[in-house]
Order: structure tokens, then sequence, then C-alpha cells
């Protein structure tokens, strides 16, 4: 009897390390939902891996006294076959979406968050933009990826804070508004994806990917504690301080750009 407790008490020991590990290592997520003219988008948040960049997100999707940083901000990025990015900019209510007076209004950004690269850039994650030559420089631009970018996207400037991921469900939404054609408009707005748009008039509100609203519908924090995401490819990096710079949103979408395009330009 008394051998019998000997064992068991180790083996007891045992078990609960490795529930305590499975729980550690497993994807753990609160989900949002992104609403759009095609449909919603849902999308697994990655709280316990990359909590840093979630909380930041939150803080976008929720201030705290129900007011949304991210209603009615536009997809003003689109490129085939890899990204399409938002969370910068706003409607505001304007019609003319000519170059000189889009309606649209720059999102303020919080202070940068710290890189999380532990999540690889694969086809339906979500990732946050930042600028080039800076890692932990992300602040409110994200972007969806549309296609596997791992081998890019993984290793520049630090490796892209993947953060969460689309339902299957959803990734049909997500095609449909990456097949949205697309504009040269100026600026920030060089492949602005405007629907039903003939490209020759004066384009207007209707044509805009607006994200009416990001809504937290289930906001447990071990709601994907199903999945497996894929890690990062990228090398392990060293620890970094994060970011004191926080930059305008137009700022960000510039880096961005930089850094896809070279990672587009090298494949």
């Amino acid at each position: 009897m008394n051998r019998s407790k000997t064992i068991i008490k180790p083996l007891s020991k045992y078990i609960l390390t490795l529930l305590i590990t499975f729980s550690i290592f497993s994807s753990n997520a609160t989900i949002v939902q992104f609403e759009t003219k095609f449909g919603n988008i849902d999308v697994n948040l990655y709280d316990q891996k990359t909590p840093a960049t979630v909380a930041n997100f939150l803080q976008y999707v929720d201030d705290g006294n129900g007011n949304s940083t991210y209603a009615n901000a536009i997809i003003h990025r689109s490129i085939d076959n890899f990204i399409i990015q938002g969370g910068g900019f706003t409607y505001n209510g304007g019609s003319s979406l000519n170059d000189q007076n889009l309606p649209l209004d720059n999102i303020t950004s919080n202070p940068a968050v710290v890189n999380e690269p532990i999540y690889s850039n694969v086809r339906g994650s979500i990732a946050m933009a930042k600028l080039g030559g800076n890692a932990n420089s992300a602040t409110n631009q994200w972007f969806f990826n549309l296609a596997n970018n791992a081998a890019n996207l993984d290793n520049q400037n630090g490796g892209f804070t993947v953060f969460g991921e689309i339902t299957e469900n959803s990734l049909a939404i997500l095609d449909q508004i990456a097949a949205v054609q697309k504009f040269n408009k100026g600026g920030a707005f060089t492949s602005l994806p405007l629907d039903n748009y003939d490209g020759t008039s004066v384009p207007d509100n209707s044509h805009l990917m607006i994200i009416t609203s990001i809504q937290i519908i289930d906001a447990t924090v071990d709601t994907a504690t199903g999945l497996n995401p894929a890690l990062s490819t990228a090398p392990v990096p060293t620890s970094t301080a994060p970011s004191k710079s926080s930059g305008s949103g137009g700022a960000i979408v510039g880096g961005l750009f930089l850094v896809l395009l070279l990672a587009r330009r090298r494949n």
C-alpha cells in the first residue's frame, strides 16, 4: 500500500506537469469579428503567446469606454496574392474620392508595441504593420496574409508579428475583398481597392472597402485551444526593448510598403 502511494504520487506530479506544459504551449484566443460589405471575418487572437500585440490591438477595438478607433476603418492597400492592409485610415463621411481630398482620416496611433514574432505569416493569418528598419514600431495598422508569406515576412525587419488567424469559413470573405479591383489614388493609396468602380468616373464612398466595425464576439481567452498555428520560420530572435516612437499612420504605411516591396522583389 505504501509502495503504491509512492508510485502514484510522482506519477500524478508528472501528469500535472504535462497538463501545465500543454496549456502553456497551446494557442489561446479571444475572437473578434470584422464586419464588411461582403460578410463577417472572424479572427482568433493569440492572447497568451502574443499578449502585448493582442492587448495593443484590442485597445483600438475598444478603448474601455465603448469607443472603437477602428469603426469605419478601410482596407487601404491590397496586393494580389500577398496582403490586404487596414487599420490606418477611417472613412469620415465624405463622398468624393478625388486625389486631392480623399474623405479619410488618419487613425491616431498609440505608443509602439514590442515585436512578438512567434508565429508564421501563412495564409489567413493577421499580422502587424510597422516601420522599415524598426522591429518594435507596430502601432495601429495590421494586414491579412493572402498567401503563405513565411519566406519573406517571417525574416524581414525582425519578423512581422502574427497575432491571430481567421476562421476557415471566413477565408472566402477575405478572398472576395482581395479580388476587388485596385486603383492608384496617390500617396498611401497606390493600391486602393474600389468595389464596382469603372476607373473613369469620380468614385464615391460606396466603392470603398469599409470595415464597419471590429467587435469582440467571445472574450474567453482559451477559445483557440484546438488550433495549431505554424511557428515562425525565422531563427529565434534575441530579446530587444520596445520602441519609444509611435509614428503616424502614414509613416507606418510607407514603412511597411517598402519592406513588402523588397520582399516581393526578392522572389
